[in-house]
């Protein structure tokens, strides 16, 4: 008998081999982001060998922004069976953009610092489990469908641009951290979600102690103000390693809702107790006397109350300053398979 694996690279490539070959090889288009945090070319080499055990695979590295969306639309016109990334959230976001609206399922392979919507999904957030599952997966075909959320928002010079969201986008405190992170790609991809930790420190310091922006956030007939407002597509919002980071309360990804919570006030009495309350297993960040929170609505809509461009950010992705972002949902609109 040979000894078994000792690491869990072997243990993938042990999987694959023990496997018999299915009765259907399903035809899958693995989309590589090669910059992504835990992304490395023999960690590529290896998940798609391992893949080909059970299905025909054919894999394209990203190029660039939008080029994960280009992709994914033309694997759906191609006739592929389901679209696999191998990144980060940014690469899921551009993968269901590029497939909404289609029968082509996405399903994720965890490669990035976070992975919110593979394990929203049931994924696990270490590769080599996710890849076995895909793997176990392969005769039990059961795709179904999610909702998608949808981004209209205005920039400064006036102009409107679309933009599909998987599980959250926000508006004020959050997009900024972001976009402080993805200024910084190195230092994100070496220290992950404690980066994304101190840059909230130094971000809330810089922008927000003093004269942060107001913003109104209009839902239900109800105008909530404040200084960031949060939108999500489903719960959790986010996750903190492995534990799931809570603000919305009662929206799932299937049940065609919005939810979302808005930070009436930033200062240094206000904001340790909210974050406290993000991490805590008892305490509701909603219960906070500084939060408004909502649910089930089918749109909302964001605007920059002193005219001031903020930033807005879809999946963890800062994608631009904004004065106003309009906010609606897309029932069941992506195929899933997890």
């Amino acid at each position: 008998m040979p000894p078994p694996p000792t690491s869990s690279l072997e243990r993938l490539a042990a999987s694959s081999a023990a496997l018999e070959a299915p009765a259907v090889r399903r035809r899958i288009l693995v989309i590589v982001n090669p910059y992504a945090t835990t992304v490395s070319g023999r960690l590529r080499t290896l998940v798609t060998s391992a893949l080909r055990g059970r299905y025909e695979v054919d894999v394209v590295d990203t190029r660039g922004p939008g080029h994960a969306v280009e992709l994914s639309a033309d694997a759906a016109s191609a006739g592929y069976d389901a679209v696999a990334t191998f990144g980060g959230d940014g690469t899921v976001n551009e993968a269901a953009n590029g497939l909404a609206g289609t029968d082509t399922p996405l399903t994720c392979l965890p490669g990035g610092a976070t992975n919110v919507f593979g394990k929203m999904l049931g994924t696990p957030g270490d590769v080599v489990d996710a890849t076995e599952r895909l793997l176990a997966v392969a005769d039990t075909w059961r795709p179904r469908r999610v909702d998608l959320a949808r981004s209209g928002h205005r920039s400064p010079s006036g102009e409107w641009s679309d933009r599909l969201f998987t599980f959250s986008a926000g508006i004020g405190l959050d997009a900024a951290v972001v976009r402080r992170c993805d200024a910084h790609p190195e230092r994100k991809a070496r220290y992950k979600q404690w980066y994304f930790a101190a840059a909230a420190v130094t971000t809330f310091a810089a922008e927000y102690a003093v004269h942060p922006p107001k913003l109104e956030t209009h839902v239900d007939g109800r105008v909530l103000r404040g200084v960031t407002s949060v939108v999500q597509n489903g719960d959790p919002f986010t996750y903190f390693k492995d534990k799931p980071v809570h603000v919305a309360e009662g929206v799932a990804l299937d049940d065609g809702r919005l939810g979302g919570a808005v930070l009436h006030r930033a200062t240094l009495l206000d904001v340790p107790p909210v974050a406290a309350r993000l991490l805590s297993k008892r305490l509701r960040v909603t219960d906070h006397r500084r939060v408004g929170g909502w649910s089930g609505a089918s749109a909302a809509r964001v605007v920059s109350a002193d005219g001031r461009p903020v930033p807005l950010e879809v999946d963890g992705d800062w994608i631009g300053d904004v004065t106003e972002a309009r906010f609606d949902v897309s029932p069941r609109a992506l195929a899933v398979v997890s």
